[in-house]
């Protein structure tokens, strides 16, 4: 009796099913319009206040939050945390990138060189050597060395339009470009980009992430399904969204079991999407107007920032 207890005890615990989902919410200050989401190595939270030109973090413990002011002019886009647990901001605003130490919340910001003026700055990603390398709408893509504090930028063969950039576990650097209707891979060694052709004629690939094999995940703002672009095959492949033609994917996130994230910005809704059985799970929030724009996420977590409701959402999974 007491070893078949202890068997289905377990099997429970071992089970993916063994716990329920955690849907949780945090309000944010009111105007804050958060657009970019990014755990600390501290288990406090970082996100972009754009309506309040400032970086937020949030202690989800007691669910208080504080917010760094960036200066005049300063309207965050993206957030990053880097090895050493500082904030990285891509500051479209400043036309920056600012960094925000995690102990003192002191602010350093890197201006932009002259040739890369007004670039509205969109994503960014740290690489394996901890270069961050950024996208900017109007037509540029760039890599900053935080040891040495120097930039290099080159022109968008695709031209205007480079949005969600991410890097695969190779080290391979790829970028979105919705206005090219493209995705383009960087050689992370000399910049240069090629330029390969959207899924179908007319997508427009808004977000990507990598997933564990270095297959890119793609979120395409105009369309109502997930897509996969495999590098070596040089392949496509797509899945219909649960909300059918209603649907419009925006942020796009890989967690540590390979399961894909998505926001829906029609349906208030997050996505996950499990890539074996193909099956998706649809996570509504309690709100409309939630405008999820941004994903990331940690280990059994996965964070949004909800610019349309001045809330950061949770699944604990």
């Amino acid at each position: 009796m007491f070893r078949s207890i202890a068997l289905a005890l377990f099997a429970l615990l071992a089970s993916p099913f063994g716990h329920a989902d955690e849907l949780r919410y945090y309000p944010l200050p009111a105007g804050s319009a958060p657009q970019a989401v990014a755990p600390g190595s501290d288990g406090r939270i970082w996100f972009s206040a754009g309506g309040l030109g400032a970086l937020g973090r949030l202690d989800p413990q007691t669910g208080q939050s504080e917010l760094i002011p960036l200066g005049p002019e300063a309207h965050p886009q993206d957030v990053l945390v880097d090895a050493d647990g500082a904030a990285w901001v891509v500051d479209a605003g400043l036309n920056a990138l600012v960094r925000i130490d995690p102990q003192r919340l002191g602010v350093e910001t890197f201006k932009l060189p002259p040739e890369a003026a007004a670039a509205e700055l969109a994503s960014a990603v740290l690489d394996n050597d901890g270069n961050l390398w950024f996208t900017g709408r109007k037509g540029l893509y760039g890599r900053f060395d935080p040891r040495r504090k120097t930039f290099q930028v080159w022109p968008a063969p695709d031209g205007e339009g480079p949005d969600g950039i991410g890097v695969t576990p190779a080290g391979e650097i790829w970028y979105a470009n919705p206005r090219g209707h493209a995705l383009v891979h960087v050689d992370p060694v000399d910049g240069r980009a090629e330029v390969l052709p959207a899924a179908h004629p007319g997508q427009a690939p808004q977000r990507l992430w990598s997933d564990a094999q270095g297959k890119l995940w793609v979120s395409a703002a105009d369309a109502d399904e997930l897509s996969l672009y495999d590098p070596l095959a040089r392949e496509w492949r797509e899945w219909p969204l649960p909300d059918g033609e209603q649907a419009r994917p925006y942020a796009v996130y890989v967690d540590e079991q390979d399961r894909i994230w998505l926001s829906d910005l029609a349906g208030d809704a997050l996505l996950r999407f499990n890539p074996f059985s193909h099956d998706f799970t649809r996570f509504a929030s309690d709100r409309p107007g939630t405008a999820v724009r941004q994903l990331r996420g940690r280990v059994g977590e996965v964070w949004g920032a909800e610019s349309g409701q001045d809330r950061l959402v949770v699944i604990r999974y």
